[in-house]
């Protein structure tokens, strides 16, 4: 049974925040990092975020499979001659 207190913070419009993040790159990289810092700590989380990648924003997850395919193909290349 939840509290009121409980179904007040599932009903909490997060519009805002991702407004916030949108308009602000420096924010977005910071949340980011905070994000990638919390899944480090739980390893089954990674999969699940790759999951929701996938599903929610599949152009973003063609250019991480693009990018991992390229850095791949790279191999020991020195950053300087790997066309970046």
């Amino acid at each position: 049974m939840e509290t009121e207190e409980m179904q007040k913070q599932n009903n909490i419009d997060l519009e805002p925040f991702y407004q916030v993040l949108e308009d602000d790159p420096k924010l977005l990289e910071e949340a980011l990092e905070i994000l990638l810092g919390m899944v480090n700590f739980e390893p089954k989380s990674i999969k699940k975020l790759v999951l929701i990648i996938k599903e929610d924003s599949r152009n973003l997850y063609n250019e991480i499979v693009e990018l991992s395919k390229s850095d791949q193909n790279q191999g020991n290349t020195p950053s300087c001659c790997g066309g970046h």
